[in-house]
């Protein structure tokens, strides 16, 4: 199986694993593979602008840790992601979405029930001992990891 994991699971699994439930937790140690969405990493830097998450050290630094610690593959945004975010039904209209769940259409059409979902609920990671805080809560999506 291989997944691909919406940002806030990504930042979750980076900043703060113990709010992972065990079902998700498993669920990426069995993946074959695990990909991120491009889209992911710049909601992450609007997230470090914006002072929701507050680094200890530079953004390019942190994420090559991150995917140093982490053997995550990069799910480009290519012109065909684009084009089928736009054409999908998604609940709402947040764009990052939109984009995540293009990323997995695109790479292998998904049913429903492929997919790994949580309820939404903003992360927090106030007293976190990993290297970020966050002082406002990451808006989470609807679709926390789809097979692709």
């Amino acid at each position: 199986m291989k997944l691909l994991l919406d940002t806030h699971i990504w930042l979750w699994t980076q900043l703060d694993p113990d709010r992972l439930t065990s079902r998700v937790r498993q669920t990426i140690l069995k993946a074959e593979e695990v990909w991120l969405s491009s889209i992911s990493v710049w909601e992450f830097l609007l997230l470090v602008e914006k002072k929701r998450i507050v680094l200890n050290q530079a953004p390019r630094a942190w994420l090559e840790r991150a995917g140093a610690t982490s053997p995550i593959k990069q799910a480009a945004l290519t012109h065909e992601v684009a084009m089928h975010s736009r054409s999908i039904q998604v609940p709402h209209q947040d764009p990052a979405d939109r984009f995540i769940a293009a990323t997995a259409q695109v790479l292998r059409p998904v049913q429903p029930s492929d997919c790994l979902t949580l309820p939404r609920q903003p992360p927090s990671f106030r007293g976190s001992t990993h290297p970020a805080q966050a002082d406002a809560p990451i808006h989470p999506a609807h679709i926390a990891c789809a097979s692709i």
